[in-house]
């Protein structure tokens, strides 16, 4: 079971970093903006699913040997409802209505939670490298 818990933490964390500097990243130095943002806010929804399924199973696993790992992993998945749910939604209206001020403000939260997503799932990693 330990095994599959790294490798699930494994995949959300390359995973995480590869759609946040990779991917986004990507798109928008590709595509022209009114291309690039609508792809962007399709692909988010699946993106924070992808963090709360991975996020999810890899710390019901862990809670069988490290509860401390289970519980920043349940964290991540915790945090990413909020952000698919309640976040997103802020940041997609504030873009609609042209609030520029307001969408920068809640970007920077954005990616301050998924940076925090990534740095938990890596000391996540750390720990369970040590079983």
């Amino acid at each position: 079971m330990f095994e599959i818990s790294l490798l699930v933490t494994a995949l959300l964390f390359g995973g995480t970093v590869l759609y946040s500097f990779g991917f986004a990243a990507f798109v928008f130095t590709a595509l022209p903006a009114d291309v690039a943002g609508p792809l962007i806010r399709r692909a988010f929804p699946r993106f924070y699913l992808f963090v709360l399924a991975s996020s999810a199973v890899a710390a019901a696993v862990a809670l069988a040997f490290d509860p401390v790992s289970s519980a920043i992993l349940t964290a991540i998945a915790v945090t990413t409802i909020l952000a698919r749910q309640v976040l997103m939604p802020a940041i997609n209206n504030a873009t609609d209505q042209g609030a520029k001020k307001r969408f920068k403000v809640l970007h920077s939260l954005s990616v301050l939670i998924t940076l925090a997503h990534i740095g938990a799932a890596a000391v996540v990693l750390v720990r369970l490298a040590g079983y």
